[in-house]
């Protein structure tokens, strides 16, 4: 088993792609040596840079859709804060917590399906204040078209971040109000005006490994620039709330997959990882990631930025 491992480590470090019946084999290795693996496989396309971002929830809850795990739908029943839209002094005060805090990054997050013109004029306005302070603008915004999208790049925003969720063929037990054909017409619009590209999914859904790395293969193909790896939060009143948490170890073990896959790429692990991980969390790096959501989530309580910055330092890696 380590034979075969050891040579496609030294597939993807020669520049080679794995095929899906490769990957498959990674799925039951030994957990050290797929770390050893995908650790050698981030330090030569990587390097020792870790890239933080965070996040605001500009716009919570009152969501149309039924996304099965979010706890923002109006068609579940949770005790999630709701509100409007956040005031632009509020944003931009959260802005400058995350820079001060070590973010490189700072993403605008709103609830829906999309956002109306009205407010997307809003989101432009911050995205210029955002590069101001000297932050990288994101945006998650829902299913956009191009010519909205143009307008984001015109005021300066640098990433727009859109999930795929999950494999094709599971997308239908997750979300039924809109399709996966419907996020790839976004992605390939975000493509097409040049903007960088943040798309990953959720684990710990219901997905099989099949599900995990049809995901990553259509992510390659895709050639996003960062992925972000996020872990089931079960919430009491949405249709996975009695899901358990995946296990820490699993966890693991998709990062490290997920890091052979997609090599060259950012892969950052966001949402459920403290809740998932827990005194695993310092594993993450060597497992392959090398980027981090810092601070909180959209509507749970994440990890101190000062730990994963003293867990960054103490692994003797550099974050930006």
């Amino acid at each position: 088993m380590n034979g075969l491992l050891s040579e496609l480590k030294e597939k993807v470090l020669d520049g080679g792609d794995l095929s899906e019946d490769e990957a498959s084999f990674l799925v039951n290795v030994p957990l050290h040596s797929l770390f050893e693996a995908a650790t050698s496989i981030r330090e030569r396309f990587r390097g020792d840079l870790v890239d933080l971002c965070a996040i605001v929830n500009a716009k919570s809850g009152n969501c149309t859709e039924d996304c099965a795990y979010c706890a923002q739908s109006t068609r579940h029943r949770t005790s999630i804060s709701v509100y409007p839209w956040l005031g632009m002094e509020e944003i931009l005060r959260r802005a400058h917590e995350a820079r001060g805090s070590g973010a490189r990054r700072f993403c605008i997050v709103t609830s829906g399906k999309r956002v109306s013109d009205r407010e997307l004029e809003y989101i432009a306005s911050a995205v210029g204040e955002i590069r101001r302070i000297g932050l990288l603008p994101c945006a998650t915004l829902g299913l956009l078209d191009r010519e909205a999208l143009e307008r984001l790049k015109e005021a300066g925003l640098d990433r727009f971040h859109h999930n795929l969720e999950t494999s094709e063929r599971f997308f239908q037990r997750v979300c039924t109000t809109h399709t996966f054909s419907d996020k790839l017409k976004t992605i390939d619009a975000v493509k097409e005006v040049g903007l960088s590209l943040c798309s990953g999914g959720i684990f710990g859904i219901g997905e099989s490994w099949d599900d995990r790395l049809s995901m990553a293969f259509t992510l390659k193909r895709l050639d996003v620039d960062s992925v972000p790896i996020n872990f089931l939060m079960p919430v009491k009143g949405t249709p996975m709330g009695h899901l358990p948490l995946l296990h820490p170890l699993e966890a693991l073990r998709i990062i490290g997959v997920y890091r052979f896959i997609l090599p060259q790429k950012e892969i950052r692990l966001c949402g459920g990882r403290v809740q998932t991980l827990g005194e695993l969390n310092s594993m993450v790096f060597l497992a392959g990631a090398d980027g981090l959501l810092i601070g909180n989530y959209l509507t749970m309580k994440g990890r101190c930025a000062d730990d994963d910055i003293r867990l960054i330092e103490t692994l003797g890696l550099r974050y930006r």
